[in-house]
């Protein structure tokens, strides 16, 4: 998800600056860093600091008791269709339903985008009530310089968290499959978690910021209040989710926070998202990292690299949901 569109901050070419300044420190303490967010996801619910202690080991990679590891490896794959504009049923788990940890708990996945919208660009412009304001119902994302989408990365990278939490018990609902002609609006993809109501909400991306920005950062809501928006409910259980998914997704794939966005911790709270200002349910958006960054690229185009990024926000919403 490039900054701009429904990513798009007032402060978000500020951060950049600032955050190509903490380039340099975050390099010399790489292993603290890390070694908090995976404290920060082992830890109870409720003890977490926005702030890394300045010095914590890295713990050992194998996972606590109980927090989760199944692994599946899976092929995506999505069929485009559907009448434009039309919505079509979210894509529900049909493998949820057995015995598992996770037995009970609804969770909705959100691919980023959607690799039919390029197609619809008056469609997807077309704006969109997210309570505080207006944005466009949705965008085509970005994609690597060789042309591999963002769309066609978040759909691979949710079918393979799906099956994963399948095999833990759990429910699991898409807001798309490829299978709409664009969309859904981003108001819709709201609506979505809600009426399924969620144990929890993970909407899936990767950014186009510039090269040499690299790393993952997790998107949290803000406390904000207008019209349909009102996060007050969901904001610290989503900081707890976005906590334990980032903490996981550095265990499992040893991608380092990033070094453009919430100075070093990979978490970063943001008031513009109407992903996020209108959810009722604990939501959170992960940036796995920039498309457009030649490392983190080859990252994002591996599909080994796929299922371990997969794995670690799977294990992260596991962590979160106790299962």
């Amino acid at each position: 998800m490039p900054y701009d569109s429904e990513s798009s901050n007032p402060d978000s070419r500020a951060r950049r600056v600032r955050g190509r300044a903490l380039v340099a420190l975050a390099a010399l303490a790489p292993t603290a860093l890390a070694g908090w967010l995976v404290w920060q996801a082992m830890s109870s619910p409720g003890s977490q600091d926005n702030k890394p202690p300045k010095v914590l080991p890295l713990p050992s990679r194998s996972a606590p008791s109980g927090a989760g590891t199944a692994t599946v490896t899976v092929t995506a794959s999505s069929t485009p269709g559907g009448a434009p504009g039309s919505p079509s049923a979210p894509a529900a788990s049909k493998n949820g339903s057995g015995a598992g940890p996770l037995t009970g708990k609804t969770v909705v996945i959100d691919p980023g985008h959607n690799p039919n919208n390029f197609r619809h660009a008056q469609e997807i412009n077309q704006p969109v009530d997210i309570g505080t304001n207006k944005k466009e119902c949705d965008t085509t994302g970005t994609d690597t310089n060789d042309g591999y989408t963002e769309a066609e990365f978040t759909l691979d990278v949710s079918h393979r968290i799906r099956a994963i939490l399948e095999k833990q018990g759990a429910k699991v609902v898409f807001t798309h499959d490829g299978d709409r002609t664009f969309g859904p609006c981003v108001d819709e993809r709201a609506r979505i978690g809600n009426q399924a109501k969620a144990d929890a909400v993970v909407s899936v991306h990767a950014d186009g910021a510039d090269e040499g920005q690299r790393g993952f950062h997790v998107i949290l809501p803000a406390k904000v209040k207008g019209g349909a928006a009102d996060t007050a409910a969901i904001v610290g259980p989503s900081r707890e989710l976005g906590v334990r998914i980032a903490g996981k997704f550095v265990q499992d794939t040893g991608m380092n926070a990033s070094n453009y966005v919430g100075d070093g911790t990979a978490l970063d709270t943001r008031s513009d998202l109407g992903g996020l200002n209108l959810s009722k349910v604990p939501k959170v958006f992960i940036e796995c990292g920039n498309m457009r960054d030649s490392r983190d690229s080859a990252l994002l185009k591996s599909a080994d690299w796929h299922q371990k990024a997969a794995q670690g926000i799977a294990d992260g919403i596991m962590a979160f949901l106790g299962g």
